[in-house]
């Protein structure tokens, strides 16, 4: 049954409000949370709205509470949406691995028993929570994305499989072609099964590549210092269909900079200017 979210965490920050809720997910057959800034209320407009996407181990808190992203928000007049990273509770199906079940849903459709009755955040990020937030706070309908790493998957694969949603998208550290890393790898086979094939649907270098596929400006930060680079990464990937096909993708190697959240609250001004000035044209 539906149910009216639940305000479960409220606080005063830069003139906006932070809040948290929980709230019954259709999608996932369970309870879901999900964090939302708003910005100062005096503005002429309504907040363009970004979501952010986090990555494996976290939860809808980490960027709340590490990112450093609410004063610049509040200045350029943005709504941040951080919703969860999987469904949880005692019915949800859990691996012992952290890269596996519960806070490791890879922002897919699982098909695969046991993950297939609630591991649906494919359909909980692309059409329940945007319609939830729309219809509690007063948003404009421009939208942007963006995640770190299983997170910028998420957030890649988001803004290509839904052409016209978002004005951009950008990511810290994304893993940019599952399909060919352990990461990905690992979490596919379980989710989606062995079926190779079913896969690319949720891989943003070979949905990029497709001759369909509408470019939108993409901004991607990454750390020559992350331990993650070579073997689990590898933004290469994604950068060379975009050079072919002359998309607008810019990708930054940050020296010395790590996979962690200083990493992030170093860059996050320049992501959220970055799309601002799309949001705004």
């Amino acid at each position: 049954m539906e149910m009216n979210p639940e305000c479960i965490d409220e606080h005063r920050l830069f003139g906006g409000r932070q809040y948290r809720y929980r709230h019954h997910s259709a999608s996932t057959g369970g309870p879901m949370t999900y964090s939302v800034f708003l910005p100062p209320a005096d503005k002429q407009q309504p907040p363009h709205a970004i979501y952010w996407l986090s990555g494996l181990t976290c939860n809808d808190e980490n960027f709340t509470l590490k990112a450093g992203a609410q004063r610049v928000a509040a200045e350029l007049n943005l709504a941040l949406i951080m919703p969860d990273t999987s469904p949880r509770g005692q019915d949800v199906p859990d691996d012992e691995a952290y890269d596996l079940g519960q806070g490791a849903g890879f922002y897919l459709n699982a098909a695969q028993a046991p993950w297939a009755g609630h591991y649906r955040m494919f359909d909980y990020m692309a059409d329940e929570l945007p319609a939830l937030v729309h219809s509690q706070f007063a948003l404009s309908d421009r939208q942007a994305v963006m995640g770190h790493s299983m997170g910028g998957h998420g957030a890649l694969m988001l803004a290509l499989r839904l052409p016209g949603r978002f004005r951009s998208v950008s990511a810290f550290a994304p893993i940019v072609n599952p399909c060919d890393v352990p990461w990905g790898r690992k979490a596919f086979g379980a989710y989606l099964g062995d079926d190779e094939n079913a896969w690319h649907a949720y891989d943003s270098s070979r949905l990029l590549a497709a001759e369909d596929a509408r470019p939108l400006p993409i901004l991607i930060d990454q750390g020559d210092a992350d331990p993650f680079l070579g073997l689990q990464l590898q933004p290469e990937k994604l950068e060379e269909p975009a050079r072919r096909k002359n998309w607008p993708l810019t990708l930054r190697m940050q020296p010395g900079y790590d996979h962690s959240y200083f990493f992030i609250a170093s860059f996050i001004e320049d992501h959220l200017r970055f799309h601002a000035g799309y949001l705004n044209a």
